[in-house]
């Protein structure tokens, strides 16, 4: 009954959704190239597709560009919406916001931003489903997996579904940051063992079939920080056990220049804990973060190449009878051969 709701819901957004996609304006690119001016951007297109009438006003756009306004922004919007939290509406994937957001947001990011690239793509498959496993860095919003879902999108008209910490759905910075549900519909899928199965379980309505990014790694890859940035640390089972289970490829990717997007990065894990965030990372451009805090979802500028390595039919071995050592030992060859490839890239 609750997913019925949502899909009316969802569909009557749709239907009075304005029929011109959004187009960039001397504004955006403004936004684009000041730092903290990319929430703005992120808030803005959502409230040209959907109705958001607790969303963020022009008043509050405006104070965000100033130190120290942000404070006064939230404060606003916290009054206006008579001290409460923003409403959660619809949560559900939505693919056609999907790719108006990568068409006409994540595209000028990606190119004249991160500069993306996907080397080697003839190892890439024809077509789904897959798990792709990619190495984790950076200690920041998770720009190396968005950037890799845009890139996989336009090589291959997938509908790419990234796999990301709970926290970063639910944790009320991001609930403030960014329109409630705004991860849902764009697609995430928390990193939680019940939602992971059901995303790669689920029918999926067109010929490619499900792609889902994943970081073995899991939240140990961005905790690990600048001086251990190249190495892996230790991979999570799970997506092992879902390849071999649903039958589902692992396509191993390996990201350079995800460490560059947040430098000189030291985790104080008593801190973290404190305000319950999955990591909280400090540099020097965590005292300009505290004059601009909407600059939480900006990155560093960097080159974000990838590298797609030969496809691991993991999924079509069966683990069954040889129990959770077999499991392990397989992860472990995986993050062997990722790792080998990492230092080779590195040391060129």
């Amino acid at each position: 009954m609750i997913n019925k709701h949502s899909e009316n819901l969802l569909n009557t957004q749709l239907e009075n959704a304005p029929s011109e996609g959004y187009t960039f304006s001397w504004f955006d690119w403004f936004c684009l190239w000041y730092p903290p001016g990319w929430l703005i951007l992120f808030n803005r297109h959502w409230q040209h597709y959907q109705t958001d009438p607790d969303g963020w006003n022009w008043p509050e756009y405006g104070l965000f560009l100033i130190p120290g306004g942000f404070y006064l922004a939230l404060l606003s919007r916290w009054l206006r919406l008579g001290f409460r939290l923003p409403r959660k509406e619809v949560g559900e994937f939505d693919p056609k916001y999907q790719q108006a957001f990568r068409e006409e947001v994540l595209g000028p990011i990606v190119k004249y931003y991160f500069r993306g690239e996907l080397q080697q793509v003839e190892n890439l498959p024809p077509t789904g489903p897959l798990i792709v496993a990619m190495n984790h860095a950076g200690m920041c919003f998770p720009w190396d997996f968005l950037t890799l879902g845009y890139l996989l999108s336009k090589a291959r008209e997938w509908k790419v579904q990234p796999v990301a910490s709970p926290i970063l759905f639910e944790h009320p910075w991001v609930i403030w940051w960014l329109p409630p549900k705004w991860s849902q519909v764009l697609g995430g899928v928390r990193a939680e063992l019940d939602d992971f199965e059901t995303a790669i379980a689920a029918p999926t309505a067109n010929a490619q079939g499900k792609i889902l990014l994943y970081a073995p790694e899991g939240i140990r890859g961005p905790l690990k920080g600048w001086k251990k940035r190249y190495q892996l640390e230790k991979f999570d089972v799970s997506f092992i056990k879902l390849s071999d289970r649903y039958q589902t490829p692992i396509l191993p990717v390996v990201c350079i220049g995800s460490e560059s997007l947040h430098p000189w990065t030291v985790n104080f894990p008593k801190l973290q804990r404190l305000v319950k965030l999955p990591f909280l990372p400090f540099s020097p451009l965590m005292l300009v973060l505290i004059l601009f805090p909407s600059m939480g979802i900006w990155a560093m500028r960097t080159r974000l190449r990838y590298f797609i390595q030969p496809l691991e039919e993991v999924g079509l071995k069966t683990h069954s009878s040889k129990g959770r050592v077999a499991i392990y030992q397989q992860a472990q060859e995986l993050r062997e051969k990722l790792q080998t490839k990492i230092t080779l890239m590195v040391n060129k």
